[in-house]
């Protein structure tokens, strides 16, 4: 146990300052000196074994209920947006530095490519208000002086802004950035019947002035355009939510001057932002996942399936909560709420459960049903990077879990082998269902599992650092939730991981 006074008064100071509890400082220490404990793959989940395969007749029931339900206000859009476009830009910055191309074939690609892009009008102006003719650069071949003008602060600076202020797709009166794709998408599903819309952005605090001002500035524009009221919220990640970083030998790790130092404590951090919000149905959505006008009717169909097979499941998981809230309750109606958790929720029991009191399986099952619940789109997996769906073991009893390779043992082969047998893939397609049967919010951090922290490694100017995260937000943040996951069409999925993807036919005009 590494001792409380192991800090100084100027170590304490910072932690005041962000809000950091001793307490789980001193924890995230003994997880570095302990290690993580990985998961434990049982089976890749698969239609008709964890997920769920709905038929085109069962389709207008659950759009229907989705819209009874959002016509009453239930809906909520939750977006984390506070990721930079650094990584999306990666070769093109990596190609600006070293001054030139990898080949001729990426220079050629890159001169040809740069007018088909959302962003190109803007690099125009931008150029031009240098006297600079964009036009007459890529004639001459000029790669490096037009990835200044994209990537630094002297044009665009898109390699150093959210992803969100990025224009993502052309239209015909001016092109979109993700931010605004995300207000057009939320109209279409997410409006009650007074036409208002609540969306809820988290952001990374440099931004989070410029964000607020983008928003002032196109909201009108959109209202007005979609005859919709928007209520939108932002909030940057807490500076609580940071985790301490240490050295190779798990000390605290220390800048020159001797100030311990803090990151980021990955997404699992927002789990803080979206226990904040005031939220009844709530859909979780990345940022960069969006598409052009032309196919959002798809990814708004089957987002209110999802949204409708929330509500129903949540409509039947009440009703049997009510039941056994009843002081008197025979093994008749606790025999149809066992069959609903098994059959409908996929919850397995114990070895042994039915053979305890019929007070003692009322309770243990009123423990599990009272719980958040979430329907999570799964679409088939073609090489996506990312995580998947698959039944894990804890504590013995089987259970469904979002699972990133990560938090996988690799020295396993019986964990690759299963690792890699998984057939679908989680694009972070959510819809959250956070109040009881009493209409009462979930205190979410109290279904977190909070061994499913990730650890990694890091550069810093000063040496290399290991890192904390928490556990993800969809991974080990819910992992005590009810969990469905339902099958969604790849078209639904249309993320934009490099700049290269904007190129896709998903996203061009």
């Amino acid at each position: 146990m590494i001792p409380s006074n192991f800090f100084t008064q100027e170590d304490l100071k910072v932690m005041m300052a962000k809000g950091i509890d001793l307490q789980e400082v001193l924890r995230q220490l003994e997880i570095f000196h302990h290690g993580t404990k990985p998961i434990r793959l049982i089976r890749p989940a698969h239609p008709g074994d964890g997920i769920v395969q709905l038929s085109p007749e069962e389709r207008p029931r659950m759009v229907t209920l989705h819209d009874q339900a959002a016509e009453k206000g239930r809906m909520l859009k939750f977006v984390p947006a506070s990721g930079v476009a650094s990584r999306m830009f990666k070769d093109w910055y990596g190609w600006y530095q070293r001054g030139g191309f990898d080949s001729d074939e990426s220079r050629c690609k890159f001169l040809e490519d740069i007018s088909r892009f959302a962003f190109y009008d803007d690099l125009r102006e931008a150029m031009a208000s240098e006297g600079k003719d964009a036009e007459q650069y890529i004639r001459e071949g000029r790669d490096r002086d037009l990835l200044e003008f994209i990537l630094t602060p002297r044009g665009l600076n898109y390699a150093w802004l959210p992803k969100a202020f990025l224009k993502f797709h052309l239209y015909a009166e001016r092109s979109r950035t993700a931010l605004e794709e995300h207000l057009v998408e939320a109209a279409l599903y997410i409006r009650d019947e007074k036409n208002i819309c609540r969306i809820h952005f988290t952001v990374s605090e440099e931004h989070e002035s410029r964000f607020k001002e983008l928003i002032g500035r196109i909201s009108d524009d959109y209202e007005k355009r979609l005859g919709v009221k928007y209520e939108m919220t932002v909030t940057v990640q807490h500076a609580s939510t940071d985790t301490i970083a240490v050295d190779m030998e798990n000390k605290p790790f220390r800048e020159r001057s001797g100030k311990i130092v803090f990151r980021p404590g990955g997404h699992g951090a927002l789990l803080k932002n979206l226990n904040a919000i005031e939220g009844d149905i709530i859909f979780i959505k990345n940022i960069d996942n969006v598409v052009p006008d032309r196919l959002k009717d798809i990814t708004v169909l089957h987002k209110k399936i999802l949204g409708g097979y929330l509500v129903q499941l949540q409509e039947k998981v009440f009703h049997h909560l009510n039941v056994l809230a009843k002081r008197q309750v025979d093994d008749e109606q606790l025999s149809q709420v066992i069959r609903f958790c098994q059959e409908e929720l996929m919850i397995v029991f114990p070895n042994g459960f039915r053979n305890d009191t019929l007070s003692a399986q009322k309770e243990y099952v009123f423990h599990l049903l009272n719980r958040p619940i979430r329907v999570c789109g799964m679409v088939k997996n073609e090489g996506e990077p990312g995580g998947g769906p698959f039944w894990v073991e804890e504590d013995g009893i089987p259970s469904l879990q979002i699972v990133e390779e990560n938090q996988l043992d690799l020295s396993s082969r019986e964990q690759q082998d299963i690792w890699q047998s998984s057939t679908h893939f989680n694009p972070v397609d959510l819809v959250c269902g956070v109040k009881n049967y009493l209409g009462e919010k979930f205190n979410l951090n109290a279904y977190v599992n909070l061994d499913a922290v990730f650890i990694s490694k890091k550069s810093h100017e000063e040496g290399e650092l290991k890192a904390l995260e928490h556990p993800g937000l969809w991974n080990g943040s819910m992992a005590f939730w009810n969990t469905v996951f339902v099958e969604v069409p790849l078209e639904t999925f249309n993320p934009v991981k490099t700049i290269d993807d904007l190129l896709r036919k998903s996203h061009l005009p």
